[in-house]
């Protein structure tokens, strides 16, 4: 809800026909105005209303006696943060206007000035702190949203994720995020970012498969102007935009090995040419990766770099798939009714208990981010205020090819998954011993760890042997 109460203004100058006439004409304009007559007494008004109803902007002359507006700048900016000051000063003293500039004031006039450039100046100056405050307020709220603590996940395997990350957030390590689509890599790396000392500075996100090979240099690291036909002017790449925050590469598996060498130089040494350029440009970054993809075979079909590949995987970060954690399921769907209950009505904003064994009983190919569809599509068809059984439409059940009891295949499960699912199984009943989890399995030991290998499971085999 708005605040239409008028914006109100505090005059500070020693001289009682200046103060009057600026009181005059911002009245006119709509303001609130109370005035003071030297510093002290400007301070002690910012001061009395710092807690109930505070000004909104002070305008104060520099040159007043006793105390000047230099001491007035300073104290009312201790007392009331968010409060923007402009300064008055004759013509000839405008290095006190700079130096006034530099400890902190917003803008300021130059005496003689007309009563129109002064009210300009105020709006100026209003708007700016206006967008300074919504943007702090959006701020906050997304660093709310990604904080650790809002991601949801009680799970033992989730806890050793966020762990890992809080550790990792501190530092400016580069962090290589895996696990499957949808698992929830990018929020993590948001929550990185704005858990980090970057988090005033901007991140990034590159969705890297969706940016087409040919213009992949150009839009990471810029290009000059007339560096290729329709380059009419320089533009910088998002590295540059990223400058002082983070770069959140996603599917970094699928940028293509030209490429790959300007991202090697930008991790070892921070700095670039732009496309068509010929100076260097030095960056500070943190780079985040994520990928869905098996990187190490990408490294043996020479598809993806080796020395690329350990300088991206300073801090490995494995996300388990939503079946790996069955039970977050509950939590998850109560986070999704409580985030979803306003934006659709208000109407649906509970589940039934033979709804819900229906999603924990399913195999989640799409992961956290099918989990979250489904249960937004319930809550719009749902007939009553609580989602039934019959209003869970499952995807990967409707799109099985498999009627009637037929599959043998557990719902929503492709062969691949119901093969690694059946590894884990037995690699848990082993207790992580390879040679009896390949008996269980049917399989040598080195079959066993081949496939361990595509599922980029680390092999310990320098270890004692099992």
């Amino acid at each position: 809800m708005k605040n239409n109460a008028p914006k109100r203004i505090l005059i500070v100058d020693d001289e009682d026909k200046m103060r009057r006439v600026l009181e005059l004409q911002l009245q006119t304009a709509g303001y609130e105005v109370s005035k003071a007559g030297t510093a002290e007494e400007g301070l002690a008004l910012v001061k009395a209303f710092a807690e109930d109803r505070p000004f909104t902007l002070a305008i104060t002359d520099l040159r007043m006696p006793g105390r000047d507006g230099l001491y007035f700048l300073e104290h009312a900016r201790a007392a009331n943060p968010a409060m923007p000051v402009v300064v008055m000063t004759a013509f000839g003293t405008i290095e006190t206007a700079i130096a006034a500039m530099k400890a902190g004031a917003s803008d300021y006039l130059l005496k003689p000035f007309s009563l129109e450039d002064m009210l300009i100046t105020v709006e100026k100056v209003l708007e700016l702190s206006s967008l300074r405050t919504e943007n702090q307020a959006l701020r906050e709220a997304l660093t709310q949203r990604y904080d650790f603590d809002r991601i949801v996940g009680r799970s033992e395997k989730m806890q050793d994720v966020f762990q890992a990350a809080k550790r990792v957030a501190a530092t400016r390590a580069t962090v290589l995020l895996g696990g499957e689509s949808g698992s929830g890599k990018g929020m993590l790396a948001q929550a990185i970012h704005n858990n980090s000392p970057r988090r005033a500075a901007p991140f990034v996100k590159i969705t890297c498969s969706a940016i087409p090979e040919n213009l992949m240099e150009s839009e990471l690291f810029g290009y000059e102007k007339g560096a290729f036909t329709g380059a009419m002017k320089s533009h910088p790449g998002k590295f540059e935009q990223a400058d002082g925050g983070t770069v959140f590469l996603d599917e970094i598996g699928d940028v293509p090995p030209a490429v790959q060498v300007k991202l090697l130089r930008v991790l070892q040494e921070r700095e670039f040419e732009r496309l068509g350029g010929t100076k260097t440009i030095q960056v500070d970054v943190r780079v985040i990766a994520a990928t869905n993809q098996d990187l190490r075979a990408a490294l043996e079909q020479g598809a993806f770099r080796e020395d690329l590949y350990y300088r991206l995987n300073v801090v490995p970060i494995n996300l388990p798939s939503l079946r790996e954690r069955k039970e977050d399921v509950d939590d998850l769907v109560a986070h999704f009714l409580k985030r979803f209950v306003d934006d659709l009505g208000g109407r649906v904003s509970a589940i039934s208990p033979k709804a819900l064994e229906k999603l924990r009983a399913y195999h989640w190919p799409g992961n956290v981010r099918e989990l979250e569809n489904i249960i937004q599509r319930a809550m719009v068809m749902a007939e009553g205020e609580v989602i039934e059984l019959d209003d869970i439409r499952l995807d990967g059940a409707q799109s099985s090819p498999h009627k009637n009891g037929d599959s043998f295949l557990p719902d929503g499960l492709t062969l691949e998954q119901y093969e690694q699912e059946l590894i884990r199984e037995a690699m848990r009943r082993a207790d992580n011993n390879k040679s009896q989890a390949a008996r269980l399995l049917g399989l040598t030991r080195n079959a066993l760890r081949y496939r361990l290998g595509q599922m980029g499971i680390e092999d310990d085999s320098g270890a004692a042997p099992d």
